[in-house]
């Protein structure tokens, strides 16, 4: 901590924390045998995978804009 001063004289200390180490994650478990298994049956037959990326979900959150929609067509 280094001491400084106000303007009217009153000396105070600034506390500057260190930071923390940079810890690594805990490494993953790894899923039990019948675990992998589903998620390779259900991989083969095209589902969809927790933590996966997944095209139809994009597909339908996927915002749908029509001309006109928000506003009125500028020819009106």
């Amino acid at each position: 901590m280094a001491p400084r001063q106000t303007a009217t004289g009153r000396r105070y200390r600034v506390f500057v924390p260190r930071s923390a180490e940079s810890v690594p994650p805990p490494p993953q478990p790894q899923d039990p045998p019948i675990y992998r298994d589903l998620l390779r049956t259900w991989e083969d037959g095209g589902r969809t995978l927790p933590g996966r990326h997944d095209p139809e979900w994009v597909r339908l959150a996927a915002p749908t804009v029509l001309p006109g929609h928000f506003s009125e067509p500028a020819d009106r």
